[in-house]
């Protein structure tokens, strides 16, 4: 299946936009003067210690200071220069080790300029992920931020190929650090685009099929892959979702929050870059008037860029929605009928630049020939899929395979169903179904997104041992939820760990999980028999979830190993 509203699939949102070097500047000429990449002021920083001895970082930002379409451009050209002129050799890759911000567009598309893989690793990629993939893809230098050239320290002796670090001065480096990687080149963000500034050297752009990033995964079951993604990859993804998000140009603003080093960030951005938007970059942490390092009386990141558009993951939609509906539901069935009709739109269209097919998964009970709907895995081929996994042919044999019209298909491993009207909805995950002691079978994902709607989740992991009957799951209630019941119903406790170990408090979340269970017409045997609640949230910091905020299955069943065999107990 293809988009119908094309003839064939498209490969360029523009002609002669072919990589994504070529895009770039072909924006930065049609927008020059319009507003490109904006980041906001550091005013000043203070360290708040709670009533537990712990510290809280509250910043005091200011308003945002903007780069033009013309200025992004060539600060991107400088710095293609000052890599050049720094030593870096033109048939080794640079790896991005930063959280989200201007200086990883400006990195990326100055090495995109020389024709440069770029590696892109998450900033909270643990230790050994991170030597694994600098080593794997023999990379020669490093950017990073002020915060990550704390940890490179610690690594550097592991890492064979690695001969530049540039580090992006957000805030203050310590000589001791840089004293500690002088076996290395080390120069700052800024002097090398200054030295880029007086020794010119000239671009060696791209082709399409030219690796633009290795891009490596998040790591939720062992060591990351990186994932070969071309030129042409990009830029028939941009082309495409051009195409559904309507009159998008110079008016718009963007705001940027999700890991760069994830392809949905990086496609977005690019998407913005070519249609002229202005990207206000934020984060999580300071999105919001009242976010945790925000000081009180600072405006939040949205308040003060006052975006027309942002992309989220579900994790954070699933939040957002809670909060909405139960503010809706407060105000009664006249408002909440109101609401429900207010906006329909359909999603899910195949985007013009690839192919959708569903291949029947027998064990799993999907179907193609199923009614009302034809059920399977999804399967994907055309422009925007990937050349695949970088040094690992026994992984990209197993999932990109070739039919006999010559057609590359990438097998993705989830489960969906064709609506009527062409739209393809996501409904399960092939590797999350358990089969359970006596045959029946568990699919952890859709027990999870059922629970999800609970006030008492903020976080659950569902889990079914193949050996018993019934699945269990560990449960992050969200603190404020939780504590507001116990007060109401006259439970005392001294902290949040003491009150998840409260059998009452296990109760009322198993109470509320059930009700949720049976909303979602789950059987009985997928819905959890026994609950443990667990004070402290997941984050990608912890190692638990990914930057996607995905469930680390792999992870969380061996460090709580010891609590999932207690509720088989």
């Amino acid at each position: 299946m293809r988009n119908s509203r094309f003839s064939s699939l498209i490969q360029v949102p523009w002609e002669g936009a072919t990589t994504m070097a070529a895009l770039f500047e072909m924006a930065s000429k049609k927008y020059t003067q319009h507003r490109c990449l904006g980041t906001r002021k550091l005013i000043s920083s203070e360290f708040i210690e709670a009533a537990d001895g712990r510290k809280f970082e509250k910043l005091h930002l200011g308003e945002y200071q903007w780069n033009s379409y013309a200025e992004a451009f060539k600060r991107a050209c400088n710095f293609a220069s000052g890599l050049i002129k720094m030593g870096h050799q033109l048939d080794s890759r640079a790896a991005i080790f930063s959280d989200t911000r201007a200086e990883w567009i400006i990195a990326a598309q100055g090495c995109f300029r020389q024709n440069l893989t770029v590696v892109t690793i998450y900033a909270s990629l643990g230790e050994d992920a991170l030597v694994h993939s600098l080593n794997e893809t023999q990379v020669s230098t490093l950017i990073c931020d002020s915060k990550q050239l704390k940890k490179l320290p610690a690594v550097s002796s592991k890492l064979h190929s690695l001969k530049h670090v540039i580090y992006i001065e957000d805030e203050p480096v310590e000589a001791d650090t840089l004293n500690q990687l002088k076996h290395l080149t080390t120069l700052s963000f800024n002097a090398v685009e200054e030295l880029g500034k007086t020794s010119h050297a000239d671009a060696r752009l791209p082709s399409s099929t030219d690796t633009a990033v290795i891009m490596y995964t998040s790591g939720s079951t062992g060591l990351p892959k990186g994932v070969m993604i071309t030129h042409g990859n990009m830029v028939a993804t941009i082309a495409a979702v051009r195409t559904i998000i309507p009159n998008l140009g110079t008016s718009d603003v963007y705001l940027a929050y999700l890991p760069l080093a994830h392809v949905f960030e990086l496609a977005a951005e690019s998407v913005m870059l070519a249609s002229g938007v202005a990207i206000g970059y934020g984060s999580a942490l300071t999105m919001t008037d009242a976010s945790n390092k925000i000081k009180k009386g600072t405006k939040g990141d949205v308040s003060v860029l006052k975006p027309t558009l942002m992309i989220s993951v579900p994790a954070i939609l699933d939040r957002i929605r809670d909060a909405v509906f139960k503010k809706v539901a407060e105000k009664g069935g006249i408002t909440k009928k109101l609401f429900d009709v207010a906006y329909k739109r359909n999603l899910g269209a195949t985007l013009p630049c690839c192919y959708v097919k569903l291949i029947s998964w027998e064990e799993g009970g999907y179907r193609i020939s199923d009614s009302p709907m034809p059920r399977g895995e999804v399967v994907i081929g055309g422009h925007s899929i990937t050349k695949g996994y970088f040094n690992n042919e026994a992984k990209t044999n197993e999932v990109y395979k070739v039919d006999e019209r010559g057609i590359r298909w990438f097998y993705t491993g989830d489960i969906g169903q064709f609506h009527p009207d062409g739209c393809v909805e996501i409904i399960d995950r092939k590797k999350d179904i358990v089969k359970l002691q006596h045959g029946e079978y568990v699919s952890l994902g859709k027990v999870e997104s059922a629970l999800q709607t609970s006030n008492y989740v903020d976080n659950i992991m569902v889990y079914a041992d193949p050996f018993h009957s019934y699945c269990v799951a560990l449960v992050v209630p969200p603190h404020q939820a939780l504590e507001k019941w116990a007060q109401n119903s006259g439970i005392s406790y001294k902290d949040i760990e003491e009150l998840c170990h409260n059998d009452q408090a296990i109760k009322e979340v198993q109470q509320s999980l059930s009700k949720a269970a049976k909303a979602a017409r789950l059987e009985k045997f997928e819905i959890p028999a026994k609950i443990i609640l667990l004070p402290e949230p997941w984050t990608p910091e912890s190692g638990l979830v990914t930057a996607a905020l995905k469930l680390k299955r792999e992870q969380l069943k061996a460090k709580f190993k010891d609590d999932l065999n207690k509720l088989y107990q």
